[in-house]
């Protein structure tokens, strides 16, 4: 789900604790969870609502002054006839957020990365070639980079997605930079 900026400030806060989103079929579903700029928000419960009972106390629990502006916005954005309501709340900060801080690696932990890292090479070899880019390169935008490795952007930047998943990388405004996770790793991987 996209949040706004201000439902997302809602969200950790505690005021806004419902969305509402029309959609073919739920894109979320009670349970799960999905990772924003504010960290994780949980979706506790997700159900089709008839329109005609979407209350004021919802809007305002939406982050809306009103169910009539609420539904003006979930109109606009539709992406399908069934609205939905949707349970959320904050669920704490990003989880990769400590891991790519922590750079004590054990020797457990430097096995489990290269299990990891071998595992993403399975189809050839491109992870320490792209930490290493990173390293050498930070701050620097992705077009610049991806053909530094032969690569289109787009694959390039799936790549360091999963760099990041691991808590080896960082997304800056402008480019990556190695966590200090990554550099630790880096630095045990040798030359």
């Amino acid at each position: 789900m996209i949040f706004t900026a201000a439902a997302l400030d809602g969200i950790v806060s505690g005021t806004v604790t419902l969305a509402f989103r029309r959609w073919e079929r739920p894109r979320v579903r009670a349970g799960s969870s999905q990772r924003t700029a504010i960290g994780v928000v949980a979706f506790d419960a997700v159900e089709p609502v008839d329109a005609a009972t979407v209350s004021d106390a919802d809007a305002v629990a939406a982050g809306f002054e009103s169910a009539e502006r609420l539904l003006v916005f979930v109109d606009k954005k539709a992406h399908g006839p069934v609205l939905y309501r949707i349970a959320l709340r904050f669920d704490g900060a990003d989880p990769r957020l400590a891991l790519r801080e922590d750079d004590a690696l054990s020797e457990a932990d430097v096995a489990d990365l290269r299990r990891r890292l071998d595992r993403l090479d399975a189809h050839g070899p491109w992870t320490e070639a792209t930490l290493r880019l990173i390293a050498d390169r930070p701050a620097v935008v992705s077009t610049e980079l991806a053909p530094a490795l032969g690569m289109e952007r787009a694959p390039f930047k799936q790549r360091v997605r999963r760099l990041k998943e691991l808590g080896l990388t960082e997304s800056l405004e402008v480019g990556y930079r190695l966590s200090p996770r990554g550099r630790a790793l880096l630095a045990r991987l040798g030359t």
